[in-house]
Protein backbone atom coordinates (compact mmCIF):
# COMPACT_ATOMS: atom_id res chain seq x y z
CA UNK A 1 0.00 0.00 0.00
CA UNK A 2 1.32 3.52 -0.72
CA UNK A 3 1.38 5.70 2.09
CA UNK A 4 0.12 9.52 1.29
CA UNK A 5 2.92 12.16 0.75
CA UNK A 6 1.28 14.76 2.38
CA UNK A 7 0.19 12.51 5.61
CA UNK A 8 4.56 11.70 5.60
CA UNK A 9 5.66 15.43 5.78
CA UNK A 10 2.26 15.98 8.45
CA UNK A 11 4.40 13.67 10.34
CA UNK A 12 8.10 14.71 10.08
CA UNK A 13 6.96 17.94 10.44
CA UNK A 14 5.50 17.07 13.98
CA UNK A 15 8.10 15.45 14.92
CA UNK A 16 10.74 18.12 14.16
CA UNK A 17 8.80 20.11 16.25
CA UNK A 18 8.97 17.63 18.75
CA UNK A 19 12.62 17.77 18.84
CA UNK A 20 12.68 21.11 19.27
CA UNK A 21 10.92 21.23 22.36
CA UNK A 22 13.38 17.72 23.64
CA UNK A 23 15.80 20.84 23.64
CA UNK A 24 14.43 23.69 25.14
CA UNK A 25 12.87 21.53 27.54
CA UNK A 26 16.26 21.65 30.07
CA UNK A 27 15.11 25.80 30.10
CA UNK A 28 11.91 25.09 30.43
CA UNK A 29 11.51 23.28 33.49
CA UNK A 30 13.58 26.01 35.11
CA UNK A 31 10.34 28.07 35.57
CA UNK A 32 10.24 29.84 31.82
CA UNK A 33 7.37 28.03 29.41
CA UNK A 34 7.93 28.40 26.03
CA UNK A 35 5.41 31.00 25.44
CA UNK A 36 6.41 32.81 28.24
CA UNK A 37 9.96 33.16 26.31
CA UNK A 38 7.94 34.51 23.27
CA UNK A 39 6.35 36.76 24.91
CA UNK A 40 9.48 38.03 26.46
CA UNK A 41 10.77 38.37 23.25
CA UNK A 42 8.38 40.91 21.97
CA UNK A 43 7.95 43.15 24.97
CA UNK A 44 12.37 43.81 25.16
CA UNK A 45 14.04 45.97 22.88
CA UNK A 46 17.07 45.20 20.60
CA UNK A 47 20.18 45.80 22.32
CA UNK A 48 21.41 48.95 20.59
CA UNK A 49 17.93 50.55 21.07
CA UNK A 50 18.31 50.02 25.33
CA UNK A 51 21.59 51.04 25.07
CA UNK A 52 22.53 53.70 22.79
CA UNK A 53 26.39 54.63 22.89
CA UNK A 54 27.85 58.19 21.68
CA UNK A 55 31.85 58.57 21.82
CA UNK A 56 33.03 62.07 22.01
CA UNK A 57 36.99 62.63 21.28
CA UNK A 58 37.99 65.17 24.06
CA UNK A 59 41.73 65.08 23.44
CA UNK A 60 44.41 63.44 21.59
CA UNK A 61 44.46 60.96 25.98
CA UNK A 62 41.08 61.39 26.55
CA UNK A 63 37.37 59.98 25.17
CA UNK A 64 34.37 60.66 26.52
CA UNK A 65 31.79 57.65 26.55
CA UNK A 66 28.42 58.46 26.93
CA UNK A 67 24.98 55.80 27.17
CA UNK A 68 21.31 57.01 26.66
CA UNK A 69 19.80 53.66 28.60
CA UNK A 70 16.01 53.15 28.55
CA UNK A 71 13.82 53.03 31.17
CA UNK A 72 13.91 49.75 33.36
CA UNK A 73 17.44 49.11 31.81
CA UNK A 74 20.64 49.49 33.18
CA UNK A 75 24.36 48.97 32.46
CA UNK A 76 26.64 46.99 34.84
CA UNK A 77 29.71 48.69 35.48
CA UNK A 78 32.05 46.16 36.49
CA UNK A 79 31.61 44.90 32.91
CA UNK A 80 32.73 47.78 30.83
CA UNK A 81 36.02 46.59 28.31
CA UNK A 82 38.07 48.86 26.44
CA UNK A 83 40.73 48.36 23.48
CA UNK A 84 42.25 51.14 21.76
CA UNK A 85 44.09 49.90 18.81
CA UNK A 86 46.49 52.70 17.12
CA UNK A 87 48.92 52.89 14.17
CA UNK A 88 51.89 51.70 16.33
CA UNK A 89 50.04 48.91 18.20
CA UNK A 90 47.68 48.55 21.48
CA UNK A 91 47.13 51.98 23.16
CA UNK A 92 46.90 51.50 27.33
CA UNK A 93 43.83 52.78 28.88
CA UNK A 94 42.11 53.24 31.83
CA UNK A 95 38.02 54.33 32.77
CA UNK A 96 37.55 57.43 34.99
CA UNK A 97 34.20 56.05 36.09
CA UNK A 98 31.09 58.53 37.22
CA UNK A 99 29.02 57.67 40.10
CA UNK A 100 27.02 54.34 40.07
CA UNK A 101 24.07 53.18 41.75
CA UNK A 102 24.54 50.09 43.99
CA UNK A 103 22.50 46.94 43.36
CA UNK A 104 21.94 43.13 44.45
CA UNK A 105 21.84 41.40 40.88
CA UNK A 106 20.52 37.98 40.28
CA UNK A 107 23.41 37.45 37.92
CA UNK A 108 26.64 39.05 39.19
CA UNK A 109 25.02 39.94 43.45
CA UNK A 110 26.45 43.09 44.45
CA UNK A 111 27.27 45.45 41.61
CA UNK A 112 27.46 48.81 40.49
CA UNK A 113 25.46 49.76 37.81
CA UNK A 114 23.78 52.81 36.07
CA UNK A 115 20.17 53.95 35.11
CA UNK A 116 18.85 56.54 32.50
CA UNK A 117 22.38 57.46 31.30
CA UNK A 118 26.38 56.28 31.74
CA UNK A 119 28.84 59.45 31.25
CA UNK A 120 32.41 57.67 31.73
CA UNK A 121 35.79 59.10 29.95
CA UNK A 122 38.34 56.86 28.94
CA UNK A 123 41.98 57.90 29.78
CA UNK A 124 45.19 56.62 27.80
CA UNK A 125 48.93 56.88 28.79
CA UNK A 126 49.75 58.26 25.15
CA UNK A 127 48.66 60.08 22.37
CA UNK A 128 46.84 58.91 19.60
CA UNK A 129 46.00 60.23 16.13
CA UNK A 130 44.59 57.30 13.81
CA UNK A 131 43.19 54.74 16.19
CA UNK A 132 40.58 52.07 16.77
CA UNK A 133 37.96 51.82 19.87
CA UNK A 134 36.19 48.46 20.82
CA UNK A 135 34.40 49.08 23.56
CA UNK A 136 32.27 46.20 25.22
CA UNK A 137 29.48 46.86 27.40
CA UNK A 138 26.44 44.42 28.87
CA UNK A 139 22.92 44.93 30.60
CA UNK A 140 20.13 43.45 31.90
CA UNK A 141 16.18 44.93 31.91
CA UNK A 142 14.47 44.92 35.42
CA UNK A 143 12.02 42.74 34.22
CA UNK A 144 14.59 39.85 34.05
CA UNK A 145 16.38 39.84 30.49
CA UNK A 146 20.16 39.88 30.72
CA UNK A 147 22.11 40.61 27.48
CA UNK A 148 25.45 39.22 26.43
CA UNK A 149 28.20 41.22 26.26
CA UNK A 150 28.04 43.85 23.40
CA UNK A 151 31.08 45.67 21.70
CA UNK A 152 30.82 48.04 19.24
CA UNK A 153 33.45 49.47 16.76
CA UNK A 154 34.28 53.16 16.37
CA UNK A 155 37.28 55.07 14.01
CA UNK A 156 38.91 57.76 16.12
CA UNK A 157 40.90 60.98 14.58
CA UNK A 158 42.37 62.14 17.56
CA UNK A 159 43.73 65.52 15.56
CA UNK A 160 39.98 66.75 14.45
CA UNK A 161 37.60 64.46 16.77
CA UNK A 162 36.02 62.94 14.20
CA UNK A 163 34.08 59.79 15.22
CA UNK A 164 33.11 57.25 12.67
CA UNK A 165 31.15 54.03 13.96
CA UNK A 166 32.83 50.45 12.30
CA UNK A 167 32.01 47.20 11.39
CA UNK A 168 35.17 46.03 13.88
CA UNK A 169 36.72 44.94 9.98
CA UNK A 170 39.08 48.24 8.81
CA UNK A 171 42.17 47.62 9.35
CA UNK A 172 44.42 50.55 11.54
CA UNK A 173 48.18 48.89 11.34
CA UNK A 174 49.28 46.59 8.88
CA UNK A 175 49.99 43.16 10.65
CA UNK A 176 47.44 44.50 14.12
CA UNK A 177 44.29 42.55 14.23
CA UNK A 178 40.84 43.76 14.73
CA UNK A 179 39.43 40.95 17.09
CA UNK A 180 36.12 42.43 18.67
CA UNK A 181 37.31 43.06 22.43
CA UNK A 182 37.15 40.27 25.37
CA UNK A 183 36.84 41.32 28.60
CA UNK A 184 39.49 44.03 27.71
CA UNK A 185 41.82 41.75 25.98
CA UNK A 186 42.83 40.94 22.51
CA UNK A 187 41.90 36.92 22.29
CA UNK A 188 43.05 35.58 19.20
CA UNK A 189 46.06 36.38 17.29
CA UNK A 190 43.99 36.29 13.42
CA UNK A 191 40.89 37.92 12.07
CA UNK A 192 37.47 36.11 12.30
CA UNK A 193 36.74 33.74 9.82
CA UNK A 194 34.47 34.65 6.54
CA UNK A 195 30.89 33.22 5.86
CA UNK A 196 32.86 30.81 3.44
CA UNK A 197 35.87 29.80 5.82
CA UNK A 198 33.08 29.48 8.32
CA UNK A 199 31.44 26.96 6.29
CA UNK A 200 34.12 25.26 5.18
CA UNK A 201 35.08 24.63 8.90
CA UNK A 202 31.92 23.52 10.03
CA UNK A 203 31.97 21.58 7.20
CA UNK A 204 35.32 19.47 8.10
CA UNK A 205 34.17 19.97 12.18
CA UNK A 206 31.19 17.73 10.81
CA UNK A 207 33.42 15.19 9.50
CA UNK A 208 35.27 14.95 12.51
CA UNK A 209 32.68 14.58 14.76
CA UNK A 210 32.33 11.14 13.03
CA UNK A 211 34.99 9.47 14.89
CA UNK A 212 33.79 10.96 17.94
CA UNK A 213 33.55 8.16 20.40
CA UNK A 214 29.43 9.29 21.22
CA UNK A 215 28.68 8.94 17.29
CA UNK A 216 30.50 5.83 16.56
CA UNK A 217 28.49 3.33 18.08
CA UNK A 218 25.52 4.74 16.27
CA UNK A 219 26.85 5.05 12.68
CA UNK A 220 28.72 1.39 13.08
CA UNK A 221 25.02 0.44 12.87
CA UNK A 222 23.93 1.87 10.02
CA UNK A 223 27.28 1.00 7.95
CA UNK A 224 26.34 -2.69 9.03
CA UNK A 225 23.26 -2.33 6.49
CA UNK A 226 24.98 -1.88 3.60
CA UNK A 227 26.75 -5.23 3.47
CA UNK A 228 22.74 -6.68 2.47
CA UNK A 229 19.66 -5.52 0.69
CA UNK A 230 19.87 -3.09 -2.85
CA UNK A 231 22.14 -0.10 -3.30
CA UNK A 232 19.60 2.08 -4.57
CA UNK A 233 18.01 1.58 -1.15
CA UNK A 234 20.75 2.29 0.86
CA UNK A 235 21.55 5.42 -1.30
CA UNK A 236 17.45 6.58 -0.48
CA UNK A 237 17.92 5.94 2.87
CA UNK A 238 21.43 7.58 3.56
CA UNK A 239 19.99 11.26 1.84
CA UNK A 240 16.68 10.51 4.30
CA UNK A 241 19.60 10.21 6.91
CA UNK A 242 21.32 13.48 5.89
CA UNK A 243 17.77 15.25 5.73
CA UNK A 244 17.39 13.94 9.89
CA UNK A 245 20.87 15.55 10.09
CA UNK A 246 20.49 18.50 9.09
CA UNK A 247 16.84 19.70 10.50
CA UNK A 248 18.13 18.56 13.81
CA UNK A 249 21.21 20.74 14.23
CA UNK A 250 19.25 23.27 12.02
CA UNK A 251 16.69 23.02 15.23
CA UNK A 252 18.95 23.05 17.90
CA UNK A 253 20.61 25.99 16.25
CA UNK A 254 17.61 27.83 16.21
CA UNK A 255 16.45 27.37 20.04
CA UNK A 256 19.90 28.40 20.74
CA UNK A 257 19.76 31.72 18.46
CA UNK A 258 16.50 32.46 20.52
CA UNK A 259 17.46 31.63 23.84
CA UNK A 260 20.86 33.65 23.54
CA UNK A 261 18.80 36.48 21.82
CA UNK A 262 16.53 36.60 24.96
CA UNK A 263 19.41 36.92 27.47
CA UNK A 264 20.43 33.21 28.06
CA UNK A 265 24.12 33.04 28.67
CA UNK A 266 24.31 29.68 27.03
CA UNK A 267 26.12 27.56 24.00
CA UNK A 268 26.53 24.73 22.25
CA UNK A 269 25.90 21.45 24.10
CA UNK A 270 23.45 23.39 26.48
CA UNK A 271 21.25 20.96 26.99
CA UNK A 272 23.25 18.97 28.71
CA UNK A 273 23.69 21.44 31.76
CA UNK A 274 20.05 19.73 32.49
CA UNK A 275 20.46 17.08 35.02
CA UNK A 276 17.11 15.56 33.40
CA UNK A 277 18.26 15.77 30.05
CA UNK A 278 21.45 13.97 30.77
CA UNK A 279 19.86 11.00 32.84
CA UNK A 280 16.71 10.87 29.74
CA UNK A 281 19.86 10.32 27.34
CA UNK A 282 21.19 7.83 29.89
CA UNK A 283 18.16 5.78 29.60
CA UNK A 284 18.05 6.09 25.64
CA UNK A 285 21.57 4.67 25.54
CA UNK A 286 20.71 1.75 27.76
CA UNK A 287 17.30 0.87 25.60
CA UNK A 288 19.32 1.09 22.83
CA UNK A 289 22.49 -1.18 24.25
CA UNK A 290 19.64 -3.80 25.58
CA UNK A 291 18.13 -4.06 22.39
CA UNK A 292 21.42 -4.79 20.59
CA UNK A 293 22.22 -7.30 23.33
CA UNK A 294 18.71 -8.90 22.13
CA UNK A 295 17.42 -9.08 25.72
CA UNK A 296 14.54 -6.67 24.51
CA UNK A 297 13.09 -5.87 21.27
CA UNK A 298 11.72 -2.48 19.88
CA UNK A 299 10.62 -4.18 16.30
CA UNK A 300 11.82 -3.07 12.77
CA UNK A 301 14.98 -3.03 11.54
CA UNK A 302 17.48 -2.69 14.24
CA UNK A 303 20.44 -1.24 11.25
CA UNK A 304 18.04 2.07 11.83
CA UNK A 305 18.37 1.94 15.31
CA UNK A 306 17.43 4.86 17.01
CA UNK A 307 14.68 4.65 20.11
CA UNK A 308 11.22 4.11 19.04
CA UNK A 309 11.62 6.17 16.15
CA UNK A 310 14.61 5.38 14.71
CA UNK A 311 13.97 1.92 14.90
CA UNK A 312 11.43 1.79 12.21
CA UNK A 313 12.13 0.71 9.05
CA UNK A 314 12.32 2.60 5.55
CA UNK A 315 12.77 6.67 5.08
CA UNK A 316 11.71 7.70 8.95
CA UNK A 317 13.68 5.21 9.90
CA UNK A 318 16.72 6.70 8.59
CA UNK A 319 15.53 10.13 9.12
CA UNK A 320 15.61 9.52 12.89
CA UNK A 321 18.68 8.22 12.92
CA UNK A 322 19.94 11.02 12.06
CA UNK A 323 18.38 12.94 14.48
CA UNK A 324 19.82 10.57 17.15
CA UNK A 325 23.14 11.01 15.53
CA UNK A 326 22.67 14.92 16.66
CA UNK A 327 21.43 13.56 19.92
CA UNK A 328 24.58 11.80 21.18
CA UNK A 329 27.04 14.14 19.27
CA UNK A 330 25.78 17.17 21.40
CA UNK A 331 28.48 16.43 23.91
CA UNK A 332 31.43 16.45 21.35
CA UNK A 333 32.93 19.84 20.05
CA UNK A 334 35.04 18.80 16.81
CA UNK A 335 38.05 20.80 16.07
CA UNK A 336 36.82 23.91 13.37
CA UNK A 337 33.85 23.91 14.90
CA UNK A 338 34.54 26.25 17.63
CA UNK A 339 35.62 29.10 15.68
CA UNK A 340 32.57 27.91 12.80
CA UNK A 341 30.03 28.23 15.22
CA UNK A 342 31.22 31.35 17.37
CA UNK A 343 31.08 33.26 13.78
CA UNK A 344 27.14 31.83 13.70
CA UNK A 345 25.98 32.98 16.61
CA UNK A 346 26.80 36.43 15.70
CA UNK A 347 25.57 36.65 12.54
CA UNK A 348 21.88 36.73 11.62
CA UNK A 349 19.62 34.06 11.22
CA UNK A 350 19.88 33.08 7.61
CA UNK A 351 24.14 33.04 7.77
CA UNK A 352 24.20 31.19 11.09
CA UNK A 353 21.84 28.68 10.31
CA UNK A 354 23.65 28.32 7.01
CA UNK A 355 26.58 27.59 9.00
CA UNK A 356 24.98 25.12 11.44
CA UNK A 357 23.30 23.74 8.15
CA UNK A 358 26.20 22.68 6.92
CA UNK A 359 27.80 21.46 10.44
CA UNK A 360 25.30 18.55 9.91
CA UNK A 361 25.42 18.29 5.98
CA UNK A 362 29.33 17.47 6.99
CA UNK A 363 28.98 15.04 9.41
CA UNK A 364 26.52 12.98 7.05
CA UNK A 365 28.29 13.38 4.25
CA UNK A 366 30.54 10.07 4.62
CA UNK A 367 27.89 7.89 5.33
CA UNK A 368 26.92 9.30 2.08
CA UNK A 369 29.75 8.98 0.09
CA UNK A 370 29.60 4.98 1.88
CA UNK A 371 26.48 4.36 0.37
CA UNK A 372 27.55 5.05 -3.42
CA UNK A 373 30.76 3.37 -2.85
CA UNK A 374 31.04 -0.15 -4.42
CA UNK A 375 34.53 -0.46 -2.49
CA UNK A 376 33.11 -0.51 0.50
CA UNK A 377 30.28 -3.24 -0.20
CA UNK A 378 32.97 -5.19 -1.19
CA UNK A 379 35.06 -4.70 1.78
CA UNK A 380 31.89 -5.73 4.04
CA UNK A 381 32.20 -9.33 4.36
CA UNK A 382 28.98 -11.46 3.32
CA UNK A 383 26.20 -11.50 5.94
CA UNK A 384 26.14 -14.28 8.52
CA UNK A 385 26.93 -14.61 12.09
CA UNK A 386 29.61 -12.04 12.30
CA UNK A 387 26.62 -9.20 12.33
CA UNK A 388 24.84 -10.31 14.88
CA UNK A 389 28.26 -10.77 17.48
CA UNK A 390 29.21 -7.15 15.97
CA UNK A 391 26.05 -5.74 17.15
CA UNK A 392 26.14 -7.35 20.26
CA UNK A 393 29.22 -6.00 20.88
CA UNK A 394 28.33 -2.32 20.33
CA UNK A 395 26.31 -2.51 22.75
CA UNK A 396 29.22 -2.35 25.34
CA UNK A 397 30.31 1.02 24.50
CA UNK A 398 26.38 2.38 24.52
CA UNK A 399 26.58 1.00 28.26
CA UNK A 400 29.73 2.74 29.09
CA UNK A 401 28.24 5.94 27.38
CA UNK A 402 25.37 5.86 29.95
CA UNK A 403 27.56 4.99 32.90
CA UNK A 404 29.41 8.35 32.15
CA UNK A 405 26.34 10.01 31.36
CA UNK A 406 24.94 9.06 35.18
CA UNK A 407 28.51 10.21 36.51
CA UNK A 408 28.11 13.56 34.95
CA UNK A 409 24.46 13.67 36.98
CA UNK A 410 26.16 12.71 39.84
CA UNK A 411 28.59 15.18 39.15
CA UNK A 412 26.00 17.84 38.86
CA UNK A 413 23.19 17.03 41.07
CA UNK A 414 24.35 15.11 43.83
CA UNK A 415 25.36 11.22 44.35
CA UNK A 416 21.80 10.72 45.50
CA UNK A 417 20.73 11.75 42.30
CA UNK A 418 22.55 9.38 40.41
CA UNK A 419 21.37 6.43 42.93
CA UNK A 420 17.66 7.47 42.01
CA UNK A 421 18.49 7.36 37.87
CA UNK A 422 20.34 3.84 38.54
CA UNK A 423 17.39 2.48 39.87
CA UNK A 424 14.97 4.12 37.28
CA UNK A 425 17.64 2.15 34.89
CA UNK A 426 17.16 -1.17 36.72
CA UNK A 427 12.99 -0.42 36.58
CA UNK A 428 13.68 0.24 32.77
CA UNK A 429 15.36 -2.89 31.97
CA UNK A 430 12.56 -4.72 33.69
CA UNK A 431 9.91 -2.61 32.06
CA UNK A 432 11.52 -3.31 28.91
CA UNK A 433 11.98 -7.12 28.93
CA UNK A 434 8.24 -7.48 31.06
CA UNK A 435 6.93 -5.51 27.53
CA UNK A 436 7.14 -8.85 25.52
CA UNK A 437 4.33 -10.75 26.60
CA UNK A 438 0.51 -11.17 27.78
CA UNK A 439 -1.67 -7.84 28.80
CA UNK A 440 -0.54 -8.44 32.49
CA UNK A 441 3.20 -8.67 31.59
CA UNK A 442 2.72 -5.30 29.66
CA UNK A 443 0.58 -3.85 32.42
CA UNK A 444 3.41 -4.20 34.23
CA UNK A 445 5.94 -2.99 31.70
CA UNK A 446 4.06 0.14 31.95
CA UNK A 447 4.22 0.54 35.57
CA UNK A 448 7.86 -0.03 35.88
CA UNK A 449 8.52 2.34 32.93
CA UNK A 450 6.56 5.13 34.69
CA UNK A 451 8.19 4.22 38.17
CA UNK A 452 11.42 4.24 36.27
CA UNK A 453 10.55 8.04 34.68
CA UNK A 454 9.24 9.11 38.20
CA UNK A 455 12.87 8.12 39.52
CA UNK A 456 14.63 10.16 36.79
CA UNK A 457 12.82 13.23 38.43
CA UNK A 458 13.58 12.27 42.17
CA UNK A 459 16.82 14.94 42.78
CA UNK A 460 19.23 15.00 46.03
CA UNK A 461 21.36 17.69 47.51
CA UNK A 462 23.68 18.80 45.68
CA UNK A 463 27.27 20.49 46.35
CA UNK A 464 27.89 23.92 45.50
CA UNK A 465 29.17 24.27 42.59
CA UNK A 466 32.72 25.98 41.72
CA UNK A 467 33.37 25.75 45.17
CA UNK A 468 36.67 23.74 44.92
CA UNK A 469 39.21 23.16 41.98
CA UNK A 470 39.07 20.42 39.83
CA UNK A 471 42.26 19.32 40.42
CA UNK A 472 45.11 20.08 42.90
CA UNK A 473 47.21 22.74 41.83
CA UNK A 474 44.80 24.72 40.21
CA UNK A 475 42.78 27.66 40.77
CA UNK A 476 38.47 28.20 40.54
CA UNK A 477 37.59 30.83 37.49
CA UNK A 478 36.54 33.86 38.28
CA UNK A 479 36.47 37.05 36.52
CA UNK A 480 37.74 39.28 39.53
CA UNK A 481 40.30 36.51 40.31
CA UNK A 482 41.44 36.17 36.77
CA UNK A 483 41.87 40.51 36.49
CA UNK A 484 43.52 40.60 40.27
CA UNK A 485 46.46 37.96 38.54
CA UNK A 486 46.68 40.00 35.63
CA UNK A 487 46.99 43.32 37.53
CA UNK A 488 49.60 41.85 39.19
CA UNK A 489 51.65 40.61 35.69
CA UNK A 490 51.05 36.70 35.94
CA UNK A 491 50.22 34.91 33.59
CA UNK A 492 47.19 32.98 33.42
CA UNK A 493 45.72 29.93 31.74
CA UNK A 494 42.24 29.51 31.63
CA UNK A 495 40.46 26.00 30.89
CA UNK A 496 36.58 26.62 30.43
CA UNK A 497 35.65 22.46 30.83
CA UNK A 498 32.23 20.39 32.05
CA UNK A 499 32.22 16.66 33.01
CA UNK A 500 29.70 16.39 29.61
CA UNK A 501 32.07 17.34 27.31
CA UNK A 502 33.96 14.84 25.96
CA UNK A 503 36.56 16.72 24.44
CA UNK A 504 37.69 18.63 27.23
CA UNK A 505 38.03 15.37 29.34
CA UNK A 506 40.02 13.64 26.65
CA UNK A 507 42.43 16.80 26.80
CA UNK A 508 42.65 16.96 30.23
CA UNK A 509 43.62 13.02 30.73
CA UNK A 510 46.18 13.13 27.93
CA UNK A 511 47.95 16.68 28.15
CA UNK A 512 46.81 18.92 30.57
CA UNK A 513 46.63 16.79 33.63
CA UNK A 514 49.67 14.49 33.23
CA UNK A 515 52.71 14.64 35.59
CA UNK A 516 55.29 16.06 32.98
CA UNK A 517 52.13 19.23 32.63
CA UNK A 518 51.85 19.87 35.91
CA UNK A 519 55.45 20.13 36.01
CA UNK A 520 55.62 22.39 33.05
CA UNK A 521 53.26 24.95 34.23
CA UNK A 522 54.89 25.30 37.69
CA UNK A 523 58.85 25.83 36.18
CA UNK A 524 56.78 28.41 33.47
CA UNK A 525 54.43 29.97 36.67
CA UNK A 526 51.40 29.99 35.01
CA UNK A 527 48.65 29.62 37.51
CA UNK A 528 46.04 27.25 35.73
CA UNK A 529 42.40 28.36 36.11
CA UNK A 530 39.52 25.95 36.05
CA UNK A 531 36.33 27.49 35.11
CA UNK A 532 33.37 24.50 35.22
CA UNK A 533 30.76 25.32 33.00
CA UNK A 534 29.24 21.17 34.01
CA UNK A 535 26.01 23.65 35.60
CA UNK A 536 24.49 26.37 33.73
CA UNK A 537 26.13 29.53 34.72
CA UNK A 538 25.52 32.79 33.29
CA UNK A 539 29.26 34.57 34.00
CA UNK A 540 31.10 31.66 32.38
CA UNK A 541 28.98 31.79 29.50
CA UNK A 542 29.58 35.83 28.91
CA UNK A 543 33.45 34.65 29.20
CA UNK A 544 33.06 31.89 26.69
CA UNK A 545 30.57 34.48 24.22
CA UNK A 546 32.90 37.02 24.62
CA UNK A 547 35.88 35.60 23.14
CA UNK A 548 33.70 34.30 20.34
CA UNK A 549 32.73 30.90 20.65
CA UNK A 550 29.62 29.37 21.21
CA UNK A 551 31.08 26.02 22.99
CA UNK A 552 33.59 24.37 25.16
CA UNK A 553 36.52 23.50 25.16
CA UNK A 554 37.89 26.88 25.39
CA UNK A 555 41.76 27.73 26.61
CA UNK A 556 42.89 30.94 26.46
CA UNK A 557 46.42 31.83 27.68
CA UNK A 558 46.89 35.11 29.28
CA UNK A 559 51.10 36.08 28.75
CA UNK A 560 51.72 39.10 32.13
CA UNK A 561 50.88 42.53 30.39
CA UNK A 562 50.32 41.36 26.85
CA UNK A 563 46.94 40.55 24.78
CA UNK A 564 45.49 36.69 25.52
CA UNK A 565 45.63 33.99 22.60
CA UNK A 566 43.55 30.85 22.21
CA UNK A 567 44.45 27.65 21.84
CA UNK A 568 42.85 24.99 19.87
CA UNK A 569 40.35 22.72 20.44
CA UNK A 570 42.22 19.61 20.17
CA UNK A 571 45.32 19.51 22.46
CA UNK A 572 48.73 18.10 22.05
CA UNK A 573 51.68 18.50 24.59
CA UNK A 574 53.83 20.12 21.88
CA UNK A 575 51.08 22.62 21.80
CA UNK A 576 50.54 23.25 25.25
CA UNK A 577 54.26 23.82 25.96
CA UNK A 578 54.80 25.74 22.84
CA UNK A 579 52.01 28.51 24.54
CA UNK A 580 54.05 28.27 27.86
CA UNK A 581 57.04 29.02 26.03
CA UNK A 582 55.86 31.96 24.49
CA UNK A 583 54.77 32.91 27.90
CA UNK A 584 57.76 32.73 29.24
CA UNK A 585 59.52 34.85 26.22
CA UNK A 586 56.95 37.37 26.55
CA UNK A 587 57.46 38.10 30.41
CA UNK A 588 61.62 37.80 29.85
CA UNK A 589 61.08 40.70 27.24
CA UNK A 590 59.45 43.59 29.23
Amino acid sequence: MTKNPNSIMVMTTLRSLCLGLLFCWPLLVQGQGLGGLVAQSDSFLPVDEAYQLEVEVVSEQEIRLYWQIEDAYYLYQHRFKAKLEGEQGFIDTNFEFSPALDKNDEFFGDVSVYYSYADIRLRTDTEFSKAKLSITSQGCADAGLCYPPNTEHFILDGETGAVVKDDGSTPIATGVTTEAASFGEKSENTAGPTLWLALVFAFMGGIILNAMPCVFPILSLKVLGFATGDPSTHHRHTWWYLIGVVVSFVTVASVLMTLQGMGSAIGWGFQLQSPGFVIALAYLFTAMGLSLSGMVQFGGNLMNLGGNLASQGGNRGSFFTGVLAVVVASPCTAPFMGSALGFALTQPAPIALSVFAALGVGMASPMVLLSYSSLARRVLPRPGAWMETLKELLAFPLYATAVWLLWVAGKQAGVDTMATALAGLVMLALGLWLYRGSQLRRFMALVCIGLAVFLATLRGPTADPGTEARREGTVVWSETTLQGLRDEGVPVFVDVTADWCITCLANEQAVLFTDAMTAAFAESGVVYMVADWTQYDPVIGAFVTSHGRSGIPLYVMYPPNDDPFILPQLLTPGIVRDALNRVSQTGNSR
